[in-house]
């Protein structure tokens, strides 16, 4: 799989910056404004990408499709996912709006195709620039290699899953050619507990699939988030709300404005602080080095033809003369000059 993966405008790998990604998912509540505001909050918080989620209910789960715990605690409600998906539908006719949204804040705009074959012909009519698969489709093979065909770089989160299977699904994209690849370790859990996170499966997969490998964030806060990539994860996704108090199943597992924005702050800083990795002088350390350096120096006044000893060389800042490591070299050999108590050696 390739090291440098290009998604829009903006490369993702190792030397350039987190590739930073807002999931909106259906924080819009099935309304086109807010989906608005949502790229506008993402925008200001130096999100990289807005990803909503692209599906028409009976795509995705049958009438009978029970809601799942978290989803019935977040909303308060107990319907079928069907009728609580209805509700949450990105509309076909908002994705010029919301994509036009996009450009003019000058971010991504990336979706789901959570509908399966037709969410991806969809999506690709509209020339959305990657595709992002859910852990639900982690298993999806058929709908994987269907995406895979178009040789647009895919992101797959891998919740819920094993080894097995993700080097499977890794397969089955790789086997159409396609090498643009990103996974994403995640727990399927909102919110997830810190004892369920488990960071160092991301580096398992890394190691043992040979994928570039992000982490996706379900835990409360973005410690964990920040975490990642301090691990050296390439891209980080984490849900953003307008508020957290709103009615859905996702909210309340989500960043609020806020917060998502402290988290991309840090999440910048972890790259300035984490530097390129050659050791060296800094600018600041070169005008400090002369002065907290040390250098051979003499101790008392030395005649021409007196032997250096411990007792009338030493070693004392700056740093502008003979190197320390030279002082057990000039112990025992001869002066060949007089020298007053105090002088750096050269």
């Amino acid at each position: 799989m390739k090291k440098i993966i290009k998604i829009g405008d903006k490369f993702i790998g190792k030397g350039y910056p987190v590739f930073v990604m807002a999931e909106a998912g259906v924080n819009h509540n099935g309304k086109l404004d807010l989906a608005l505001k949502l790229v506008d909050a993402a925008a200001d918080a130096g999100a990289d990408a807005i990803k909503f989620q692209t599906f028409r209910a009976e795509e995705v789960v049958i009438a009978e499709g029970e809601m799942a715990e978290y989803q019935k605690k977040n909303t308060g409600k107990n319907q079928s996912q069907l009728a609580m998906l209805k509700k949450l539908e990105f509309q076909e006719e908002w994705y010029p709006k919301v994509i036009k949204r996009c450009k003019e804040r000058g971010i991504i705009f990336l979706s789901t195709p959570h509908g399966g074959f037709a969410s991806v012909d969809l999506l690709n009519k509209f020339k959305v620039p990657a595709l992002k698969f859910g852990s639900g489709d982690l298993n999806n093979l058929p709908v994987l290699e269907y995406a895979a065909r178009l040789n647009k770089p895919i992101i797959l989160s891998t919740g819920m899953g094993n080894m097995e299977e993700i080097k499977e699904a890794v397969k089955t994209i790789s086997k159409k050619g396609n090498d643009n690849l990103i996974v994403l370790h995640c727990t399927t859990n909102y919110p997830c507990p810190l004892e369920e996170v488990n960071l160092n499966a991301m580096k398992t997969i890394e190691k043992e699939v040979g994928v570039m490998t992000g982490y996706s964030d379900h835990t409360a806060g973005y410690d964990t988030a920040v975490m990642a990539v301090v691990m050296g994860a390439p891209l980080i996704e984490k849900h953003l709300t307008l508020d957290k108090k709103m009615n859905g199943p996702d909210h309340k597992a989500s960043a609020d404005p806020k917060e998502f924005k402290e988290m991309v702050m840090k999440i910048r800083n972890v790259g300035i602080v984490m530097g390129q990795g050659k050791k060296e002088p800094t600018v600041s350390e070169l005008k400090m080095l002369p002065l907290v350096r040390k250098s051979v120096v003499t101790l008392s006044d030395i005649k021409k033809g007196d032997l250096f000893t411990a007792l009338n060389i030493g070693i004392k800042r700056p740093g502008t003369g003979l190197a320390p490591k030279y002082h057990t070299e000039l112990i025992g050999s001869k002066s060949k000059k007089d020298i007053k108590a105090g002088t750096l050696l050269d």
